[in-house]
């Protein structure tokens, strides 16, 4: 007994230790990344002027501190000298400051790089709730997830390099486009793995009579041979970053902008390519996208999908259902995900592709950190978990029994054996993966040099794409969850729609949350329009004092009214599926006080 309190203890001073380093870690990482507004600060023409201009003695006073006076004595003999070499050299300056404010411009001076910024908040946010113990995400997922953020990072020196270097957009110079890439694919396999590798152990618990604690939690075997995938996963990951960083370093003096990522492996000659019955009038533009990096961009998009099969069903077999919302908080990421591949179809023509991008990702990145909030709240989290420190050892070990007991019972009862998706054999599912991306990269790079679409801007064809895969992607899932169900009527009939009458059953709450998705409309409604504005002419509305931006805001608005009142059982469907928070946390809350 005494042997187990002391080894709960060391455990939970371990859990302490752990969530001290994640606060440390996301802390880092925000700065960091903060950090890129204040390089910007510093490296725009004015800054750097006026510091070239400053006398010497007072720069060498800020760089070498008191120590350097001696130094500094010296230097005053070459003041007159140094401000001529200063004068001198201003203009170039200004060339190299201009060409680093160009390169930053691409990260975080446009609306592409705020929505960017902004994403990284909830991102992390995600992390922290998924990443929550009694979860039991698998390991090498939530190493996945982790690993996104070494993605996110690469496209920082990525896009100042072939902006400084080449004066391409990152999407334009395909070995540097790739090797970024290729981070994001990494992660998604290792997601991907992850889950796949726990549905493989809950479904052989569960053919050998086992608990599902055994599979969730993992006997000693199986543990330790998690722990090996995952130390070998991370030597692989870290590796694959490495292998960027020295490609940065050393690719500028080595390629072109447009070398093909991976030295175009796969790649058609380009006599062969012109010679295609059906490419004769289209050739092969020079910022086309490499077989390698289509590959790289296909698979990341396939094994995102899988990844949301894969958590669907781990919803089920552990009988928490709340795991589902993290599947449906995935759609906008996969859509931003569908809007890369077809910038690169239209050979990155459409510039507000890569907004709308950027939109989705903040606005996947939200709805997964919420998905993950509540998939913490079902299995024990509370606001007291923020703080390492804010229990003593036996309040948190009689705690973390009751949750860990909880979560046997639940896994143990829900544990079914299935055939679906996830119980067939890892090599399988990505030698599918493999062949599928080769075939897709080759009919896409090759194929559309025969029609006349990707050559010139088209918007409306554009957004169909975008909008189309995701619904084609969320369709299962709307019929498993009967979502399109709008029940039965007092006959017994299945109703043909939602009504008011729907709302309004769920009394003040009903009608309150109604008047919030209505909220929410008009409170985007003057964003995008001011972004709509923005995309077509190039400047952003000045709705006081413009008559002219203020009609078209307002076209805009109305406009967008319209479409919305097609979407009306969508609206209502929302309202209805917001009732029940609304009911538990406004109006209960309310009469309770």
């Amino acid at each position: 007994m005494m042997k187990f309190l002391h080894q709960s203890k060391h455990n939970n001073n371990t859990i302490r230790l752990s969530k001290i380093g994640s606060n440390v870690f996301v802390l880092s990482f925000l700065c960091f990344f903060l950090c890129g507004d204040v390089v910007t600060a510093f490296t725009s023409p004015t800054n750097l002027v006026s510091t070239t201009t400053t006398t010497p003695s007072s720069s060498m006073t800020m760089m070498i501190g008191g120590e350097g006076e001696l130094l500094v004595n010296t230097a005053t003999n070459f003041v007159s000298d140094a401000m001529t070499m200063t004068t001198n050299t201003i203009t170039n300056t200004e060339d190299i400051s201009s060409s680093l404010v160009l390169s930053f411009a691409d990260q975080g001076q446009n609306l592409a790089g705020i929505f960017f910024q902004s994403s990284l908040l909830p991102y992390l946010a995600y992390l922290y709730f998924i990443g929550f113990r009694e979860n039991k995400i698998p390991a090498l997922s939530n190493f996945g997830l982790q690993f996104i953020l070494f993605f996110v990072v690469s496209t920082i020196p990525s896009g100042i390099i072939s902006k400084s270097t080449y004066g391409v957009t990152l999407a334009n110079c395909d070995w540097l486009h790739g090797s970024a890439e290729f981070l994001l694919t990494v992660a998604n396999v290792m997601l991907v793995l992850g889950f796949k590798e726990q549905a493989t152990s809950m479904a052989t618990a569960s053919v050998g009579g086992g608990s599902a604690t055994a599979a969730i939690g993992g006997n000693d075997d199986d543990s330790a041979t998690n722990s090996n995938s995952l130390t070998i996963s991370r030597v692989l990951a870290f590796g694959s970053f490495a292998i960027f960083v020295a490609t940065c370093v050393l690719g500028p003096s080595m390629f072109e902008p447009h070398t093909p990522f991976m030295a175009g492996v796969g790649d058609l000659p380009a006599a062969t390519s012109a010679a295609l019955p059906w490419a004769s009038q289209h050739p092969d533009p020079e910022n086309a996208l490499s077989i390698p990096t289509w590959i790289i961009h296909y698979s990341s998009v396939i094994e995102f999908i899988i990844a949301m099969r894969l958590v669907w069903e781990y919803a089920k077999r552990t009988g928490n259902e709340t795991w589902k919302g993290l599947t449906w908080g995935m759609l906008p990421l996969h859509a931003s995900g569908v809007c890369a591949c077809t910038y690169h179809l239209f050979y990155n023509n459409m510039q507000f592709i890569v907004t709308m991008q950027a939109g989705l990702t903040a606005l996947g990145n939200l709805t997964c950190a919420i998905a993950a909030y509540r998939i913490a709240v079902s299995n024990g989290w509370t606001f007291g978990d923020l703080n390492p420190f804010n229990k003593d050892n036996e309040s948190e070990d009689n705690d973390s029994t009751k949750r860990m007991t909880a979560v046997k019972t639940s896994s143990s009862a829900a544990v079914v054996v299935e055939q679906d998706s996830s119980s067939e054999n890892s090599l399988v599912l990505f030698g599918k993966i493999t062949a599928t991306t080769i075939v897709l990269s080759y009919l896409t790079k090759y194929g559309e040099l025969g029609v006349d679409f990707p050559f010139s801007v088209n918007p409306p064809l554009a957004l169909g794409i975008i909008v189309a895969v995701p619904l084609l992607t969320a369709f299962p899932y709307l019929q498993e969850s009967n979502f399109l169900s709008f029940g039965k009527d007092e006959d017994g009939e299945e109703k043909k729609g939602l009504s008011m009458a729907d709302v309004k059953k769920f009394g003040a709450a009903g009608i309150l949350a109604y008047v919030l998705t209505e909220l929410a409309f008009w409170a985007v409604a003057f964003p995008v329009a001011s972004t709509a504005l923005y995309q077509t002419s190039g400047h952003w509305p000045d709705v006081i004092n413009d008559a002219t931006d203020r009609t078209t805001v307002l076209g805009f608005i109305f406009a967008g009214a319209n479409v919305a009142r097609l979407l009306v059982p969508v609206r209502l469907g929302a309202a209805l599926a917001l009732a029940p928070w609304v009911d538990e946390n406004i109006t209960n809350r309310e009469n309770n006080e």
